[in-house]
């Protein structure tokens, strides 16, 4: 597993103080992406929150995130989470050290009183103090929020004097990527009603041993419709929602008795299908707190395969570096605009934005069903280099171990053995042992992925050969 340092530097430590209206909440910025480019320390807002006491709460909840691992727990991972101003709201993310939890707060346009939104992602400062602050924060207490330094910090500070070093891993990047891939298959499947809401999360298990659960849990709405609650199955049955690892909901406590709703979302699901990750979203005064979980407190999203066929495609390249030029830190990422002003079509301006999602330039906000524009402040390009998959496909493909023949494709690995690859409409099964255990449910194995991308080079040398016969005509 490749692994870097890390390191994140601030003007100074993000602080709560008292002041005379009120109290003021500074979150310090670090390096980070702006319309105008790279920023040492990007300011993105100045101004009052309508709902303080439940901001702070949230912002705790996607710290808790950033700090825990729900699987083996004794290993201890801290990365400060990011922020991004979106020109009507600020969103704050963060990753769980073991890969299997992603953490969103966004403070939307109501939950914001006074200032402008600016535009841009960094990090943002959540230490240890100011965590204990916030935890005690009043309901009437006025809350000034400055995410960003103040102008005189910026002129007279001679470079940054808070530095954290943390270790990053190409897990976690791919991870975070593979988080919004499968969050964009998902459908609101239930909403439940505060009180409701409360009941369920409160009954749920807190965990125990290493943190992973017995198996895979699903419940199903005990009513058609929003306004029920949730009640458990034992296994599958469309309609439901898998819930793995019930622990891994522990960060919603912290706004529970805020939250006047719970929304759950999942993909379709059919009679005994194997477990999927899932998203949980508890919605509060101005703003929105989701936690969408990997399909097993033991399986980090890294290895979902989610995003492997739009990184195998040439055509996904190219477009994708055209679509990154037309974005501009949207707070929903309107896919026929795109289309129009790309002229792609719109099935390629998805696979487009999906690949950019692979190094963190989109996330995906379920609730509004919609990407949104972000530039995570890492090296988020590694996600690509170091995909084990994406490698080896890649390999085979360049030593000529791919033979198509109709819609069968025969792949001769590396060591000899011959795997045999069928196609039908689209969806690719292989022989191999991966396959036998996923059943695709993890993306491609290696020989599918490389068929795959013979046949679309294939594909495309039809393609190049048509216009270049048309225009001999």
């Amino acid at each position: 597993m490749t692994r870097s340092l890390q390191a994140v530097a601030y003007c100074r430590p993000s602080v709560l103080e008292s002041a005379a209206d009120g109290q003021r909440l500074g979150l310090e910025t670090s390096r980070g992406a702006t319309p105008s480019g790279v920023e040492d320390h990007p300011r993105f807002f100045a101004g009052f929150l309508t709902s303080p006491q439940v901001a702070s709460a949230g912002l705790l909840a996607v710290a808790d995130v950033a700090a825990a691992r729900y699987y083996q727990r004794q290993l201890r991972a801290s990365l400060d989470p990011v922020v991004t101003g979106n020109g009507d709201r600020l969103r704050f993310e963060s990753f769980s050290g073991c890969g299997g939890v992603y953490a969103r707060l966004d403070v939307l346009e109501s939950g914001l009183d006074g200032g402008e939104v600016g535009h841009g992602t960094t990090n943002v400062d959540v230490n240890n103090p100011l965590r204990e602050a916030l935890s005690r924060i009043g309901a009437d207490d006025p809350l000034h929020l400055r995410v960003g330094p103040e102008e005189l910090a910026v002129t007279t500070l001679d470079g940054p004097v808070v530095e954290k070093k943390v270790p990053l891993t190409d897990r976690w990047l791919r991870g975070f990527a593979e988080a919004q891939v499968i969050a964009a298959g998902f459908d609101l499947r239930a909403e439940l009603p505060a009180a409701e809401a409360v009941r369920f999360l409160r009954a749920l298990p807190r965990g125990g041993g290493r943190g992973a659960s017995a198996g895979p849990r699903w419940v199903v709405p005990s009513s058609a419709g929003t306004g029920g609650g949730l009640r458990p199955t034992t296994r599958a049955v469309p309609g439901a929602v898998c819930l793995p690892g019930p622990e891994r909901l522990i960060a919603l406590q912290r706004v529970l008795r805020y939250a006047t709703a719970l929304r759950v979302y999942g993909p379709a699901v059919t009679g005994g299908a194997a477990a999927t990750a899932s998203a949980w979203e508890a919605v509060l005064p101005g703003m929105r707190l989701t936690l969408t979980l990997s399909p097993d407190a033991s399986r980090g999203f890294s290895g979902e395969g989610g995003v492997l066929y739009a990184l195998a495609t040439d055509d996904a390249v190219e477009d994708a570096e055209l679509i990154a030029v037309l974005l501009a830190w949207e707070p929903r990422i309107d896919v026929a605009d795109l289309a129009g002003a790309s002229g792609l079509t719109p099935e390629r301006v998805r696979a487009a934005l999906v690949r950019l999602g692979t190094s963190g330039r989109v996330g995906f906000d379920t609730a509004e069903a919609a990407y949104f524009h972000r530039e995570l402040p890492y090296d988020a390009e590694r996600v690509e280099r170091h995909n084990p998959r994406l490698r080896s496909a890649r390999a085979l493909v360049a030593a000529g171990a791919v033979v198509l023949d109709g819609c069968m494709g025969t792949v001769t690995a590396e060591d000899g053995h011959v795997h045999r690859v069928r196609d039908e409409a689209g969806v690719l099964s292989c022989s191999c042992l991966w396959w036998a255990k996923y059943r695709g449910g993890r993306g491609p194995c290696k020989h599918a992925l490389a068929v795959r991308m013979v046949r679309r080079g294939i594909a495309a040398a039809e393609r190049d050969m048509a216009r270049v016969g048309g225009g001999a005509r």
